[in-house]
């Protein structure tokens, strides 16, 4: 599915649901339940369910690009073991063909890198060099076209955290706002006690609501970037050792 089609899917069903949920099920639960209260924050629970919805499908995309599909069918360290003892018998094609059955961003960078040396490797015209650098060319290139699947939806991740607590201040406002209001129009003396209590359980409930996105999208954007800083790592690490392996057998 295209990046896009996906956003715009997840927008759409994110705020139908949303709106399910406001409009319905917590408009038809009893009054003085948690579930009212929620609905008394007024049309902006929409919005903050919406969002939480969204969070929830961007981060689970993302555990399974990178914990099924990036990472691979198997160990990265095993896979790498079996690579590096290919190499060492100059067997280009197993090693090829370990990288095909293990996938994910490791296995297609070096790929890339082994496919081109075993391209070159023979050709008389070129210098050790030159072919170590072709080969590190390779590698770069893969690096860079892993690196956007890697870092997908990250930016969303961070963009709702900020969004979500922006929404959560602007239901607050409004709340508190409806709530003066009720102070202000007295009638005999008395305070419309049920409009002061809904201006201050709509500020209440979209101050908890967009606090509650907030915080989970900066954890879980910043877990992400750790785990995509150990891919990164990880493919650097096993490039520099396939290099310098090459190296060797160049300097024989």
């Amino acid at each position: 599915m295209k990046q896009s089609l996906f956003i715009t899917l997840t927008v759409l069903i994110a705020f139908a649901i949303g709106y399910i949920v406001w409009g319905i099920v917590l408009k038809s639960q009893p009054d003085g339940t948690i579930a009212h209260s929620v609905y008394m924050g007024g049309p902006l629970v929409v919005v903050l369910i919406a969002i939480l919805l969204m969070l929830i499908a961007f981060v689970a995309e993302r555990f399974i690009s990178l914990y099924r599909v990036a990472n691979g069918k198997s160990s990265v360290q095993v896979f790498f073991k079996k690579v590096i003892t290919m190499l060492h018998s100059d067997d280009f094609d197993g090693a090829l063909a370990a990288c095909d059955k293990q996938r994910g961003t490791t296995a297609n960078v070096l790929r890339a890198g082994i496919e081109r040396y075993r391209q070159i490797k023979d050709d008389t015209s070129m210098d050790t060099e030159k072919r170590l650098n072709l080969t590190q060319a390779a590698i770069d290139e893969a690096n860079a076209l892993e690196g956007p699947l890697l870092e997908r939806n990250l930016i969303a991740m961070s963009t709702i955290a900020s969004i979500a607590t922006m929404v959560g201040l602007l239901g607050t406002t409004i709340g508190m706002i409806r709530a003066f209001a009720a102070t202000g129009n007295v009638e005999g003396g008395v305070i419309d006690a049920q409009s002061l209590a809904t201006g201050i359980s709509e500020a209440l409930v979209n101050t908890a609501g967009g606090l509650v996105s907030g915080i989970l999208g900066i954890f879980f954007y910043n877990f992400f970037v750790n785990k995509v800083d150990a891919f990164n790592y990880t493919t650097d690490e096993a490039t520099f050792e396939v290099i310098q392996l090459l190296k060797e057998k160049e300097g024989k």
